[in-house]
This record gives C-alpha cells, structure tokens and sequence, in this order.
C-alpha cells in the first residue's frame, strides 16, 4: 500500500499558521514523523493561501525536502502553481490531481508532462462525482486513454474512486468499494487510491469509521490511500490488512512491524 501523508495542508490551522510565521521546525518535524510512521510520499498544499499560493508551496517544498527524502506529492488548484513547484521538486513527484473533466484535463496536462510523474486521477466529469460504478469507471476509461496517449505509463496512473460520506448515502462505503473492485478488473495494472478519510465526514469518532473502511478497501484491491500516517491503529490495520490479502511475501513487513513495535492493538 502506498501511504501518502496528508498533514502538510494549509487547510489545517496549525499548518497555515507554521506556514504564516515561516516556522521551519514545525513544517520539518511533521514531515519526519509521518515519514518514520510509514509515510512513502509527503503531501504539500497550500491550495487555501489564496493570493500567496505559489510563494508558500515553493518554501513548503524546500523545507520538507531539507527534513526527509522521500518524493512530494503535490496538489493545487492551479495548473500553473504545480508547473512551477513540479520544475522544482528533487525527486519524481505526484501530481494531484486531474479529472475527466475536459477543462481541467486540458489544463492538466502540460503540468504532467512537464516532467516524469506520478497522477492522481479523480473519477469525476462534468456531471460531478459518480452516483454509480458504471458512470466511475467511464471516467476512468476516459483517464486511462488519455493520460496513456500522452506518454504516462500505466504504472504511474492513480485513479480516485472519490469516496463521499456515508453521512450523505448510506450506501457510498459500498459504492467506493465496488468501484476499487470494477477499476482494478476492468484496467489491470493501473492503481487506485483516495482520501480515506472522507468517508466518516460529519460524524463522531471518525477514526473508528477510517480504520476499518481502510481494511474493507484492501479487501477490493485499493493500492493507495492519502492518510494521516500518526494514526498507528490505522497504520497497524493496513499493515495487517495486506499481509491477510497476500501483499506481503513470507510476512516480511508483518514481521517487521512487530520487531518495531510498530503494531498497535
């Protein structure tokens, strides 16, 4: 499972505020902890800094890269922002995110063909998020041709299921796992991930709804999830969710977890 750790947002008020007063120990420590948590990429976005987006992506991107080596996934609204920062960054970034929006598609891609990366593809049009798998996975055919015929390989694909609260529909958990299943039949060797943690928005004890969701999205063949990695329960169930599944030959990692003291009950 790739982790990618989501905490360097600027949406989080900590964060903005580290970002605001420039406060490298901060920005740096965090990025170490999610790393040594298991974190494979560290997310940086500064998406809400409206105004001064560029300037403080860019100083997000040197602080973490100066704290941890791993590679950055970066996200923004703004084509021109990721552009500018992609040029920047030290090793193969991600880039979050494209849509099957032709707009936005449009816009997107000289951002992932500015250099070798890795896409999050979002499984949304212009109707909005999908109500049902079959609409999903149109959009992911249409992600998949499309971002093939400019030259990603399939590997370096991402699709996005866009998971939504089951505070809205009770029936969007099995909605998202479904279309992890139907995405991993229907395009072999191509990868899923999500925000996890979408699907508990707007109710209590959030936590409890994320880690076991995580697990059930396993079970469907999900390759990816954007997480706060200092969950160690969490943590601990994708671990032990993909040595059950066979992702984990002679249950190295397992075994490794546990030498670590890294499993959590």
């Amino acid at each position: 499972m790739l982790i990618v750790g989501e905490r360097i947002n600027t949406s989080r008020k900590a964060v903005n505020e580290a970002v605001e007063k420039r406060g490298i120990a901060y920005i740096s420590g965090d990025a170490q902890k999610q790393v040594k948590a298991g974190a494979d990429y560290i997310d940086v976005n500064a998406g809400s800094r409206i105004g001064r987006e560029m300037e403080d992506l860019n100083w997000l991107v040197e602080v973490v890269e100066a704290a941890v080596d791993v590679p950055l996934s970066l996200d923004s609204p703004d084509p021109k922002v990721l552009i500018a920062v992609a040029r920047k960054v030290k090793q193969k970034p991600m880039i979050n995110s494209t849509t099957a929006e032709s707009s936005r598609f449009e816009a997107m891609k000289a951002v992932v063909q500015e250099r070798e990366c890795d896409v999050v593809a979002l499984c949304m049009d212009e109707r909005g998020i999908p109500k049902s798998v079959n609409q999903a996975l149109e959009n992911a055919s249409f992600l998949v041709k499309n971002l093939t015929n400019l030259g990603i390989p399939l590997q370096n694909i991402h699709l996005d299921p866009m998971i939504q609260p089951i505070s809205v529909n009770k029936d969007n958990g099995i909605l998202a796992i479904e279309t992890i299943r139907c995405i991993h039949q229907e395009f072999p060797g191509v990868r899923t991930i999500c925000g996890l943690s979408n699907i508990s928005f707007g109710l209590p004890n959030r936590f409890l709804l994320n880690r076991l969701f995580v697990v059930l999205c396993i079970g469907a063949g999900l390759t990816g999830a954007i997480v706060d990695p200092l969950d160690a329960k969490l943590m601990t169930n994708i671990i032990v969710a993909e040595t059950l599944m066979g992702k984990d030959e002679f249950c190295r990692k397992y075994l490794k977890a546990n030498r670590a003291g890294n499993l959590v009950v």
